[in-house]
């Protein structure tokens, strides 16, 4: 952990500038740094300062604040987004060899509803007078397709997995493990990578759309927002695939609402989020059932949760108490860890970890990494002419889940990676 006096003294300039129309064109078409929901986006390139962590022990929230009272900010804008910054991509098992990042940007181009602006951030030997200029936008690059293919589960061995998750739920290990399988592959060397965040963005636009440090994705699951002193999560787990005329549509949304096996899953991802918030919070308050949400490929049990800040906590805290939730490892939380590493035979990297941004007050939004593919940035510069890629989906296994039908439910969720992919 960096000491507080080996922080640099960051200065942050914010300007409100003209509509900006298209905010991903300022990304990097190699590794593209974006956030969008609904129309609001933000866009960073360059980076001021970064933390890299490698297995558990590192207070991030600590490290921002210190790095905050540093920073010198000037932010007339103040909308949810504007003046110092920060981006995040963590490990789903803090045993990981996968790095978690947190990085500043050097500059950040916005919009939230009809008002859009610019921040600049600079290191001590590097301040600009003068207010912060848009940067030149890079040019969108040819289209792309990735070639993709099983991973180190392929189906029949995801099917024996869940029976293995089945058995350690009979003998009490577990009430509940979250397994994952995963599809590996490459793209084109010097792809631009926007293009696969704008067909997620375009293609899912009430989930998030991130891209951070190489993971890129459309998550659906909030896992905590913070805005001036408010925090909400949503969450997510029962699932179902669309129908495919509207009657199929129909019974298939009941059938999930109605499913004894798919409430008992989605009550242990709400209890483990209210668990997890209420030493943060002062009100903290839930549905008593849950709604379906629907997506353009799936239904989802889903239960929004919102209650008011105590003590001072951001975002960042949240995040740290809150992760993993029962919706993505499992009940109890250290037992399913224990039983994920021993059914699948990969590192999820940052697959189902936290993925977001924060700001200088706390506030910030936080989703989980699903519906995403991870890619090696650093594969091609080694004469190869492909950037290699891994794509993870899981299902929730509790006691009567059937092997044949968590294989299901992990196709439904490749799709929107594999179609954007495509």
């Amino acid at each position: 952990m960096t000491k507080p006096e080996e922080l640099p003294r960051l200065r942050v300039v914010t300007r409100e500038v003209g509509a900006v129309d298209d905010v991903l064109s300022f990304a990097s078409p190699a590794s593209p740094a974006f956030w969008s929901r609904r129309g609001d986006a933000l866009a960073a390139c360059g980076e001021s300062m970064a933390f890299t962590r490698i297995g558990p022990g590192f207070d991030l929230g600590a490290q921002w604040r210190a790095l905050v009272a540093k920073a010198t900010i000037d932010d007339p804008v103040r909308l949810p987004g504007t003046g110092l910054i920060a981006f995040g991509a963590l490990a789903f098992d803090p045993r990981s060899d996968t790095p978690s990042t947190f990085s500043v940007p050097s500059v950040v181009v916005g919009r939230r509803g009809s008002r859009s602006w610019l921040t600049r951030i600079s290191l001590p030997d590097d301040v600009a007078d003068g207010d912060p200029v848009l940067p030149d936008r890079a040019p969108y690059g040819a289209y792309w397709s990735a070639n993709l293919g099983p991973g180190a589960l392929n189906p029949s061995d995801y099917q024996a997995a869940v029976r293995g998750g089945l058995d350690a739920i009979a003998t009490g290990e577990v009430s509940k493990v979250v397994l994952a399988r995963d599809l590996v592959g490459s793209v084109p060397a010097g792809s631009d990578l926007r293009r696969l965040v704008r067909a997620l963005a375009s293609g899912y636009p009430d989930c998030w759309a991130y891209a951070v440090d190489g993971i890129i994705g459309a998550s659906p699951e909030t896992l905590v927002t913070v805005s001036g002193g408010t925090v909400t999560a949503r969450v997510l787990a029962g699932t179902a695939p669309r129908g495919a005329d509207a009657d199929a549509d129909t019974a298939a949304s009941l059938a999930l609402a109605t499913s004894a096996k798919d409430q008992d899953e989605h009550l242990y991802a709400v209890q483990s989020v209210l668990a997890a918030l209420r030493p943060h919070t002062s009100a903290l308050a839930a549905s008593e059932q849950p709604f379906t949400l629907k997506l353009p490929n799936v239904f989802h049990l889903a239960t929004d949760v919102e209650g008011e800040l105590n003590g001072g906590a951001s975002a960042l805290d949240l995040v740290a108490a809150l992760h993993p939730t029962a919706a993505v490892a499992g009940t109890p939380t250290d037992a399913a860890l224990d039983l994920i590493r021993r059914l699948e035979p990969f590192d999820r990297g940052r697959y189902a970890g936290p993925v977001g941004w924060v700001d200088a007050n706390g506030d910030g939004e936080w989703a989980i990494a699903l519906r995403c593919a991870q890619f090696d940035l650093d594969g091609s510069r080694d004469g190869r002419n492909a950037i290699p890629l891994r794509a993870h989906a899981g299902a929730g296994i509790v006691a009567g889940s059937d092997p044949e039908a968590e294989l299901l439910e992990t196709r439904v969720k490749f799709r929107p990676i594999v179609d954007a992919l495509a």
